[in-house]
């Protein structure tokens, strides 16, 4: 599992690194090597005892390759010295001087056990007591590095630092081609490519929660040419970090480009005393020769084997939730029924959504009453544990909707702890959706969300859907006094430190990280939730391209995919196709179902339960965009390529459209494979001529198979499953 947030929480309690030396006056040394299977990370040191990165890229065949690589590029600038261009890292000493000059005083390594080898380099100021250390952890199989930077000085007095990057990445290629990810509530995800040119192109967001609302930290790099899902060099990279984010891009005067990635240091400068380690958070990326789809493969690869989401190669829970169903207006009896309905539908859990606290304030509506995490006696007079025995009784899981970070003024505890509120002195209120932010910097705070998420799992809660709908604006910590500028870094280590102790308490409970939709999607948050809430768009069509967006940088596993109401002109059967390409769900009125409705949607939860260990687990391969055209295809395929799931859609196709064969991807060019169309309506067959036959997989991929019927209906879609024979 790579470097968690438990780890450094351990390093600053002992104290980090041991005491300083003199930089050693040492001539070159030889190259380190970060490699995997396929990727090299070339470091060398100069004889002017400066970390110089010499190649990222293709791991290169012999190691005698790597000795003639040009010193091109300072591995970790920081600023002060000779550097004109984006620093990493800035550090103002006790004594005012704003410049760091870093040295390479040694390097250990840890060989590859178990397909994972560390790498930590340690650098050091020549001049002033600062000590840097270098981190990286190279996932061999995964083709997937992992980095991050750690900062600890021995001055009499504190330190302040204004820049800390996790990474600085360098490279040299004629053109570069960004593809980032953007949008806002209900259009998240939305990828958008752009030539880099000439200066700097900063990706950021200054939220401090929900930081993923309007950018995420995720990204592809092309270089040379744009890259396409199976051509191109391209890089693709995450930051692990759930608060305020920076990804810089800079070309330089000689088209050579710095890539930084980390916190963002916008009104966050950073007191450091001495002794004390500062730890950034982790910069996940790999590299593929053969495009975009081969980058994906290799971080769900990464994110499910180690650490990357909880428990990823473990199976997950289908859920019937209440929200469309019921909104706030719901009692013990109605909610009684509707666990009744989700055994009916044959899923495995109930998720009781927002509505079902406060007493002073009973929650009515998003007003009131958050805060106050005690069971409505109104609503709910024999509380939580009845939900529990009732879901227990009907065969089914229950879970429950927690927003334990927020807090409505008109709450019992913002009356009873004014100083738990981020606000800031002397100005009205700033509310967004009736909220304030709870201080999760202050450890009170701390102890009290902690014990909010305790008391439910402690009944029998087997599942919590964790929201956050609000970013902070006008934050002001009174707990942190004259400390302001370290709030939106600390917020994030108290919430850190809140997960972990659930997760040491509770290490298996699944949990949905929810932030008003996909405003949470980040490597830093998912090591503590089996899954993410992609969006509270559930309009099909439209979750196919914010599904398509996050599947970039996220296993299927991990994107709760929700049959809805949302756009009822979607046939049931387009619905549940598309919520089937994630991890399915329901939030629908299953007793409002035809007969035939209620048939077919069991007949589906049956059918995704048998083929989620491929869908969950396989080899993801997207086939053709819904960006480029009116349909879209994907597929995923077993690890050991006897078994295939195939999605076909077609969205506003036009009158008369041509509807070409997909070409399939990562099937077995030798085997032959029994293709059989699912997910049909009761009575219907397929009108699909693929459905039923057998093919080479040779000819799936050089040929191809119609996923979509001649007529090419608008908001239609097919399953197919393919077995070998």
């Amino acid at each position: 599992m790579f470097k968690s947030v438990l780890t450094a929480a351990l390093l600053l309690l002992s104290g980090g690194f041991s005491a300083m030396a003199q930089a050693p006056a040492a001539a070159a040394a030889p190259s380190i090597v970060i490699e995997t299977e396929h990727v090299s990370l070339v470091l060398t040191v100069g004889e002017n005892h400066k970390l110089y990165q010499r190649y990222l890229g293709a791991k290169l065949p012999n190691a005698a390759d790597y000795a003639p690589l040009p010193f091109r590029h300072e591995a970790y600038v920081p600023v002060g010295t000779d550097n004109l261009f984006e620093p990493a890292l800035r550090v103002v000493h006790a004594d005012g001087n704003p410049s760091l000059a870093l040295e390479f005083v040694n390097v250990q390594t840890q060989p590859a056990a178990d397909g994972v080898a560390r790498t930590t380099i340690r650098l050091r100021d020549p001049k002033y007591p600062v000590d840097v250390r270098l981190n990286f952890v190279a996932f061999t199989k995964e083709d997937v590095i992992d980095t991050w930077m750690e900062v600890v000085h021995r001055e009499e007095k504190p330190v302040t630092l204004t820049n800390y990057a996790s990474a600085m990445l360098h490279f040299d290629a004629r053109q570069y081609w960004l593809s980032q990810f953007h949008g806002d509530w209900a259009e998240e995800a939305k990828q958008q490519d752009s030539q880099l040119t000439s200066g700097i192109k900063v990706i950021d967001t200054k939220l401090g929660t929900r930081a993923g609302w309007y950018q995420t930290p995720s990204f592809f790099l092309a270089l040379d040419k744009p890259a396409d899902e199976t051509s191109g060099e391209v890089l693709a990279g995450s930051l692990a970090w759930t608060g305020n984010f920076r990804l810089a891009f800079e070309v330089d005067n000689q088209e050579a480009l710095r890539v930084s990635a980390g916190i963002n240091p916008y009104a966050s400068e950073y007191t450091l005393p001495a002794g004390q380690p500062f730890v950034t958070p982790e910069f996940i990326f790999t590299y593929s020769t053969t495009g975009k789809g081969q980058a994906s493969r290799n971080l769900h690869r990464w994110a499910r084997r180690h650490g990357g989401t909880l428990d990823g190669t473990q199976p997950r829970l289908t859920l019937l939730n209440n929200w469309e169903a019921t909104f706030f207006d719901f009692n013990e009896t109605k909610l009684d029924g509707l666990m009744g309905d989700a055994a009916k539908l044959g899923v495995d859990l109930f998720l009781l959504d927002d509505g079902w606290f406060g007493n002073k304030y009973p929650r009515k509506d998003d007003s009131q009453g958050l805060g106050d995490w005690q069971p409505t006696a109104a609503k709910l007079p024999n509380g939580v544990g009845h939900l529990v025995q009732t879901a227990t009784k009907e065969g089914i899981k229950f879970g429950i909707w927690l927003e334990p970070e927020m807090v409505n003024p008109k709450s019992a505890l913002a009356e009873q702890h004014p100083d738990w509120l981020l606000k800031l002195p002397n100005r009205p209120d700033d509310l967004y959706r009736n909220q304030l932010v709870l201080d999760l910097t202050n450890p009170k705070v701390q102890d009290f969300v902690y014990r909010t998420v305790d008391e439910q799992l402690g009944q029998g809660v087997a599942y919590v859907k964790w929201d956050c709908n609000r970013m902070i604006s006008s934050g002001y910590s009174q707990y942190l006094g004259k400390d302001q500028s370290h709030l939106y870094v600390d917020y994030v280590r108290g919430l850190n430190r809140v997960m972990a102790r659930v997760r040491s308490k509770y290490p298996h409970t699944p949990m949905m990280l929810c932030s008003g939709g996909g405003a949470r999607a980040d490597y830093g948050s998912l090591p503590y939730f089996t899954e993410f809430w992609a969006s509270d768009n559930t309009d099909a069509f439209e979750r196919i391209f914010i599904q398509w967006g996050f599947s970039n940088f996220f296993p299927s596993n991990t994107i709760a995919s929700h049959v809805t109401n949302w756009n009822r002109s979607h046939s049931l059967k387009f619905r549940t196709d598309v919520a089937m390409m994630g991890k399915l769900g329901y939030d629908i009125e299953v007793d409002k179902m035809t007969p035939d409705e209620l048939k077919f949607s069991q007949q589906a939860v049956q059918d995704y339960k048998r083929l989620s260990p491929v869908i969950w687990q396989g080899d993801q391969f997207r086939l053709r965009s819904p960006y480029e055209g009116n349909q879209a295809a994907l597929m995923y395929v077993a690890e050991n390529q006897r078994q295939a799931v195939l999605f076909g859609y077609n969205l506003h196709t036009r009158f008369l459209e041509t509807v070409r064969p997909v070409k399939l991807q990562g099937l077995d060019a030798a085997r032959r494979y029994r293709l059989t169309e699912i997910n049909l309506m009761p009575g219907q067959k397929s009108t699909l001529p693929a459905s039923g036959q057998t093919y080479s997989g040779s000819y799936l991929m050089q040929v191809g198979v119609l996923v979509s019927d001649g007529e090419a209906k608008p908001l239609t879609s097919h399953v197919f499953e393919l077995v070998t024979e």
